[in-house]
């Protein structure tokens, strides 16, 4: 099964879309686009002003996967939906942790 994730030297990257105000902070699983590509979903409660959505965000992903906020960088999407994420780290621990979480279902 295909994954939304790559494996890097340093760590992980992923596509993301996200929700702003989307009523409360979540990840949501994975989507296919109508291009085939695979994203991870997430929907925050911040508005898209000022970077609040993308720091919410940041946030969130840090929690989940018990990271520092320093380990994650907003690689592209800064003012979009689309957003590429990079987190640092041991890239097979952090894959193993997101797929678990995301099978969860909404979190």
């Amino acid at each position: 099964m295909a994954e939304p994730w790559t494996e890097e030297k340093d760590g992980l990257a992923f596509w993301l879309r996200l929700t702003p105000k989307g009523g409360r902070d979540a990840l949501e699983g994975i989507e296919a686009l109508a291009d085939g590509r695979l994203v991870v979903k997430a929907r925050v409660r911040a508005a898209p002003e000022d970077g609040r959505a993308n720091a919410a965000l940041i946030a969130l992903l840090a929690d989940a996967l018990r990271a520092p906020k320093s380990a994650l960088t907003l690689v592209s999407g800064h003012a979009a939906r689309m957003k590429k994420i990079h987190v640092a780290g041991d890239a097979a621990t952090l894959k193993t942790a997101l797929a678990k979480l995301l099978a969860q279902g909404p979190r």
